[in-house]
């Protein structure tokens, strides 16, 4: 999990795997095209996805195609966040509920 962490820190990985969303199977000529870097910058970054799981590639003939993996970042929110959520959600409705049974409501 701390690969995941550390990929998504950056601001450029995360426009990646943004423009992955919009459009999944991207080849690295497309994703540049999105972003104001280098094809090198870009390789590396994509290189850090893929070791994080975030991003999986496929080949097309000749084409690297890369796509977006959700599965690392739904173990984030089940583990990080869900977990803090419910106990807000169960507060909330612990709250309607005593102002429901309130007399004059």
């Amino acid at each position: 999990m701390d690969n995941v962490f550390k990929a998504l820190a950056d601001t450029s990985r995360r426009l990646l795997l943004d423009q992955l969303h919009l459009k999944n199977g991207q080849t690295l000529n497309e994703l540049c095209g999105h972003l104001s870097m280098s094809r090198q910058a870009v390789t590396k970054h994509l290189t850090i996805l893929e070791e994080a799981d975030l991003v999986v590639v496929s080949w097309r003939g000749r084409e690297k195609l890369h796509y977006l993996n959700p599965v690392p970042i739904d173990e984030i929110s089940r583990r990080w966040i869900r977990k803090y959520e419910q106990h807000r959600l169960d507060a909330i409705h612990e709250l309607r509920r005593k102002l429901e049974d309130e007399p004059g409501s």
